[in-house]
């Protein structure tokens, strides 16, 4: 199988994010890293490209650039990742979608439910992939959990239980960091902080690992740094068009939690229960009988969770690991594209610009329903009600 051609559009040097996105999209060699807009600053755009491989004719000094000089070769890159500040992402999927090309962007997918369900409409009418990168579905055991659901192994959902909690933003004395201040500044993050961030990263995991769709959710929200216009906690209440109900919580002031993103799924005949920080490790409680451990990586797995297993049982697997196997099933579904047939269906899994549609759409209600005092509200984007 022939080389994809890959461009990036932000992750420069100092990111959070980049490094992750280069390491997932190079590990199974799937994809050449050709081109480059990797930072806001020209010049320490073009030389960082450069520094990192890129040629000096496709290291570029804004993503204007990078779409002029791609869209007319012959050789131009086959998918193109965007990793910019979220109120930058409309505008650049836009773009290289109507150009022509296959966008991977960074979540959220926009800063507003009309602006998602354009990308929803021009990604159809191009026929071009937009995914949107919630990560963390691509670990192994989280493919093998929505596999089991899906063959019926817990039976009916009764109950979700989600959380995206971490203590990283609790120092008060934090108000004027940059790198935190952003984050809950409406004008840059827009009607929601700490739910925008990591709460949806657990919403779309309980939507993907139980196959079902938020319709509607009751929020409580606050601000415990009182200087933060944005919320930086909540507690979400939800319900499923597949009957599930679910809870979230999402935090950015738990102090001695670090990452946080953890998900439970009970069902009429069983239980489920996976954690981010100890990914290896899948709990499955069947009704009446004894709790078991499943291994990451060991036999007889579903083949959702072998395609996407990297490192022999017993070995920790990280998140580039995951995020390499979001590229992985975007090659395949590259490649299926332009061979003209059917995506493997084990590869299938890439979260699409619907699923950033109704995470944006969830994010709004959410802010509606905080500020009413936790009033239900329709989650669902216009376009699917």
């Amino acid at each position: 199988m022939n080389k994809l051609l890959w461009g990036m559009i932000g992750g420069g040097k100092g990111s959070q994010i980049g490094p992750a996105h280069r390491l997932g999209a190079g590990l199974d060699g799937l994809f050449e890293f050709s081109a480059a807009a990797l930072d806001h600053r020209p010049d320490e755009g073009r030389a960082y490209g450069q520094e990192l491989g890129i040629a000096a004719d496709r290291s570029y000094g804004s993503w204007q650039d990078m779409l002029d000089g791609e869209k007319n070769r012959d050789d131009r890159v086959d998918l193109v990742t965007v990793a910019t500040p979220n109120n930058t992402h409309f505008e650049i999927t836009k773009a290289f979608l109507e150009a022509g090309f296959h966008v991977l962007c960074e979540k959220p997918m926009t800063m507003s439910v009309e602006e998602g369900e354009e990308i929803v409409n021009i990604a159809a009418a191009t026929g071009k992939i937009c995914a949107v990168n919630y990560g963390y579905t691509g670990y192994s055991l989280v493919r093998h959990m929505k596999a089991m659901i899906a063959r019926g192994d817990l039976g009916k959902i009764r109950l979700v239980n989600a959380e995206f909690a971490h203590g990283h933003h609790a120092d008060a004395s934090d108000a004027d960091n940059p790198r935190v201040r952003w984050r809950y500044d409406p004008a840059q993050a827009g009607v929601s902080a700490q739910f925008a961030d990591c709460g949806i990263h657990a919403l779309h995991m309980a939507s993907f690992v139980t196959g079902q769709e938020v319709t509607s959710l009751s929020a409580d929200i606050v601000s415990c740094i009182a200087s933060r216009e944005l919320e930086d906690d909540a507690m979400v209440n939800f319900r499923m068009d597949g009957g599930a109900v679910g809870r979230l919580w999402t935090s950015s002031i738990a102090i001695g939690r670090q990452h946080g993103l953890g998900i439970q799924v009970f069902g009429e005949n069983g239980g489920l229960r996976w954690s981010q920080e100890h990914p290896n490790q899948l709990f499955y409680m069947p009704l009446n009988e004894r709790l078991q451990i499943i291994e990451r990586g060991e036999a007889n797995l579903s083949p959702e969770a072998d395609r996407a297993t990297r490192v022999t049982i017993g070995h920790a697997e990280g998140m580039p690991l995951a995020f390499a196997n979001i590229y992985k099933d975007l090659s395949e579904a590259i490649h299926a594209s332009k061979q003209g047939r059917r995506t493997d269906a084990a590869a299938d899994l890439y979260p699409r610009a619907t699923d950033g549609l109704r995470s944006m759409a969830a994010v709004v209600a959410v802010a509606k329903s905080g500020a009413a005092n936790g009033e239900w509200t329709d989650a669902r984007p216009p376009m699917f009600r």
